[in-house]
């Protein structure tokens, strides 16, 4: 998981409530379990003309002119900006991946669905909650000057303005932060204690000689 600590991104607005996992990524590209590969579906029945397919080339299918990511002010975004209840509907974990391999890193908005909000976490995605009130003001800054970024700070917590003068906090918990500022998923966590579970396994082998057989399907009927 890569790691976040300082993230200074072009600011996307989209000014929806409400916005569920089915619109973020469509049941139909559900059937991989590949983390890659979901960021040219994101949004797809909303980004997209015609409806939208597995295997489909993307580059030759006609964008929705309406739809605010489509707009050439909002290319190349890393920080998306939306309303209350963002991510609600079905579990999918396949949400922040697409949003993640579009190039979002961090999502803000007044509200998160908790299943949605903890998934965001496990790979490395910051939904940053803020009051409805920080939420208007950056919609209208947004909307009065195009390629306006901000800098989320997730040691600080605080995402300001880059002249400093918005400047708004964000909870997050000590756990959270610690693994978001390492990149370290639930694997990783795992991982840095590799060497007590070999010493561990090495162990256990010693008493029990004959759990390798087991393990390796030796004299089973």
């Amino acid at each position: 998981m890569e790691k976040l600590t300082l993230h200074r991104g072009l600011v996307a607005a989209l000014d929806r409530a409400n916005v569920d996992t089915d619109a973020i990524i469509p049941k139909q590209f559900l059937k991989s379990i590949e983390r890659t590969g979901f960021g040219p579906n994101l949004f797809d029945a909303w980004r997209y003309l015609d409806a939208g397919e597995p295997g489909m080339d993307n580059s030759r299918r006609a964008l929705n002119p309406d739809f605010a990511l489509n707009q050439p002010r909002f290319k190349g975004a890393s920080i998306l900006l939306a309303r209350e209840n963002f991510g609600c509907g079905s579990s999918r974990e396949h949400a922040p991946w697409a949003l993640l391999d579009y190039g979002f890193r961090a999502v803000i908005a007044t509200s998160f669905a908790d299943i949605f909000h903890n998934n965001c976490y496990k790979n490395g995605l910051l939904p940053v909650a803020l009051p409805a009130a920080a939420v208007d003001r950056l919609f209208h800054e947004v909307a009065a000057f195009p390629g306006f970024e901000l800098i989320v700070d997730l040691p600080e917590q605080v995402v300001r303005s880059v002249d400093g003068d918005l400047a708004y906090g964000f909870d997050i918990s000590e756990f959270r932060k610690y693994c978001l500022v390492n990149g370290l998923d639930e694997i990783g966590l795992s991982l840095r204690h590799a060497d007590a579970i070999r010493d561990f396994e090495g162990q256990r082998l010693a008493r029990f000689p004959w759990l390798a057989g087991a393990r390796s399907g030796e004299g089973r009927s």
